[in-house]
């Protein structure tokens, strides 16, 4: 919202004063949208560092307190006392559901679930060992050509068409892509079962005996969703806008984030941290690697610390870490060798002066990996997962962008530094 400070700025000796917007929480923000017409120049910001790209009422994130809110709710709180089905409704409509529209929501997804049987034909054209985030990229983006009855994306009951569907089949296209992978037969989705315990079926359940999920380890992945689901305009989310804003379906818009998850600077964080893990091998060389990590010489990077946007603990690291020993504890697994060495090289770091004083702290990314594993999901498919559950804040921020009045396409500006305006010469004097 505009409030009565202005901003000025001198350029060529001439004052010219912009409007200051005032958000909720957070940096106020200087509104250069008449710069150009007014002076013009433009503003420079590699990696958006300082821009704000759009208004939104979604997700909040201030990184000195290492404070997360969905829709002005503590993320703790949410993971606490909320499925990811109700952290979803909340995302999407802006509360959160009483228990009768929980119900009605709970069922209208549990009824998207299946996919259309063609789409089964589609995984047999990627190889066997093809990166799962590969085959996702693929099967997302073409669902626009099988659910083609719901886009006109001014009406409201249409993008509820197409908010439901996305994230209630997500769960089985990554099962399914996680099935083809290892050679094992598709599962059809189960009625009886909520959300997650329907996807641990379909990822882990086979034809020859009936799966029963574990209360306990549904419970930790449901929460690991909800930690996933929004995390404002990080690159990914930044991909689904730029590409809707274009008018581009929202299958084609998931599929752009997802490819733009899919890099190991995003979503590939939490198994470069596993493989981390591995390489260290044991509590008795953490010292060596923490050593290895001070060093500006040595390209070794200690994964799973720091954050780009928290300069505090993670609060998603936090619950994440109980997680982690709820289901190793759960599995019997409270000796887990990667387990044992996450915690020596996370008390370690936090004592340590180097990482201290640079707010190196732990992420979420330092424990996901390990639960994941213990939970029997592959590293290849760790990404699968966070695309999963981010689907319902992508989804979010997708119909956010189109219903706002003043999006515009997105066209960022640049500065050039190539050649000079010249003229072609004749080919004979080249």
């Amino acid at each position: 919202m505009s409030s009565n400070r202005v901003a000025t700025m001198s350029v060529d000796g001439k004052n010219v004063e912009f409007p200051v917007l005032v958000g909720t929480h957070g940096q106020d923000v200087i509104d250069i949208r008449t710069l150009g017409g007014k002076t013009g120049l433009f503003t420079y910001d590699s990696g958006f560092l300082s821009t704000a790209s759009c208004q939104s009422k979604i997700t909040f994130i201030d990184g000195d307190k290492g404070e997360l809110l969905y829709r002005g709710y503590p993320i703790e709180q949410l993971a606490e006392n909320c499925s990811f089905l109700e952290v979803a409704y909340l995302l999407k409509n802006g509360e959160l559901p009483d228990l009768g529209q929980k119900t009605k929501f709970e069922d209208t997804i549990r009824n998207h679930t299946m996919v259309h049987d063609q789409m089964n034909r589609f995984f047999t054209g990627f190889r066997r060992d093809a990166h799962p985030m590969a085959v996702m990229v693929g099967t997302v983006g073409a669902l626009a050509a099988f659910y083609h009855d719901a886009m006109d994306f001014a009406d409201v009951e249409h993008r509820n068409i197409s908010f439901n569907r996305l994230v209630a089949k997500l769960p089985t296209i990554v099962a399914m892509a996680y099935k083809y992978n290892i050679g094992q037969p598709f599962m059809f989705p189960r009625n009886d079962l909520d959300y997650t315990a329907n996807f641990m079926h379909m990822m882990f359940g086979t034809p020859c005996d009936k799966y029963e999920p574990n209360p306990v380890l549904v419970r930790a992945l449901d929460v690991i969703f909800t930690l996933h689901a929004d995390h404002e305009q990080n690159a990914s989310t930044s991909t689904v806008r730029l590409a809707g804003s274009s008018g581009a379906n929202p299958f084609a818009c998931i599929s752009a984030g997802i490819a733009c998850l899919w890099g190991p600077a995003h979503g590939g964080a939490n198994e470069a941290c596993l493989q981390m893990l591995e390489e260290i091998g044991d509590v008795s060389r953490v010292g060596e690697y923490i050593k290895r990590a001070k060093d500006k010489s040595d390209s070794f990077k200690l994964m799973g610390f720091g954050h780009r946007v928290y300069k505090n603990f993670d609060p998603r690291a936090k619950l994440m870490g109980k997680v982690c020993a709820d289901v190793l504890g759960e599995l019997g697994l409270e000796n887990d060798r990667l387990f044992k060495l996450a915690k020596e090289l996370e008390k370690i770091a936090l004592e340590d002066e180097y990482f201290v004083s640079k707010k190196l702290y732990p992420n979420v990314d330092f424990y996901s990996g390990i639960v994941q594993k213990a939970l029997g999901i592959p590293t290849s498919m760790f990404t699968c997962i966070f695309a999963l559950a981010r689907t319902v804040g992508w989804m979010t921020q997708w119909e956010e962008m189109i219903t706002d009045p003043e999006y515009k396409i997105g066209r960022p500006r640049q500065l050039y530094t190539g050649a000079a305006r010249r003229t072609v010469p004749p080919i004979a004097t080249r």
